[in-house]
Order: structure tokens, then C-alpha cells, then sequence
């Protein structure tokens, strides 16, 4: 099935229209995630212009904060030689997990109860009279 919705469907990767337009780009990189990153021409403002193929759902938190810096031109070159090399206390970026089981969930939401901490008595409800 997912051939056959490749051409018309850009959420499930990238479609065919774009694998045509990046014919003559450049291949420059690849991240943990499997994401190509390619690079080619000039932008209206003379910027090369950068693309991202995404492996998988179309998610832009799921590029990774070096590869997110080099798509909007904050560095010049490919992270791998112009970022110095992850400290050992970095975490891994994560994708955003809104509408998974490990979405935050705050005390007193409804997927965790939906009971939450008394109020303390400082709180005084707003009346029209008042």
C-alpha cells in the first residue's frame, strides 16, 4: 500500500515530485534517525537551499538539534565537522512525544485519574458581586 500512496501523499515521506526535484542535489549527511539531508541552488537571498527527507512520519521534532542548526544556515558546514563532539553528559534529543503513552501528563489529568491535590485555601473564586 505504501507504494501506491507514495505519489500522492507527502506525510508518509517524501513523494514522488520530490524525489525528482532533488535529482542534481547533493547528498550531504545523514542523522541517527535515518533523515537524508541534501543541499543545492540558491534561495531568493543567495543561500544554498537545504532539504530533509524525512525516515518516516514527516515530524520536524524529529530532526536533531545539530542537523536542525545546519537546515536553518546557524552553521555553514555539515554538523559531523563544524560542532565539536557531544559531552558525554548530553542526552539524546527526543522526538515530541504529544499523543503517545509517554506524553507528560500532569497531575490530576484525566489519563492519570483525573484527581489532583486539594486546593491549599489561598485560591478565592472571582464573583460578579464581588
Amino acid at each position: 500500500m505504501g507504494i501506491n500512496l507514495n505519489p500522492f501523499t507527502w506525510w508518509n515521506g517524501a513523494s514522488w515530485g520530490t524525489m525528482v526535484g532533488l535529482i542534481g542535489k547533493t547528498r550531504v549527511g545523514e542523522d541517527d534517525l535515518g533523515n537524508v539531508y541534501y543541499q543545492g541552488g540558491k534561495d531568493t537571498a543567495g543561500n544554498p537551499r537545504r532539504w530533509v527527507i524525512y525516515a518516516g512520519a514527516n515530524d520536524a521534532s524529529r530532526i536533531s538539534p545539530e542537523w536542525f542548526s545546519w537546515l536553518h544556515h546557524q552553521i555553514d558546514d555539515v554538523p559531523d565537522r563544524a560542532l565539536p563532539a557531544p559531552r558525554r553528559w548530553e542526552k539524546p534529543a527526543l522526538a515530541n512525544q504529544t499523543g503517545t503513552p509517554l506524553a507528560y501528563r500532569p497531575p490530576g489529568a484525566l489519563e492519570k485519574g483525573g484527581k489532583r491535590a486539594p486546593a491549599t485555601g489561598d485560591y478565592e473564586a472571582w464573583t460578579p458581586e464581588g
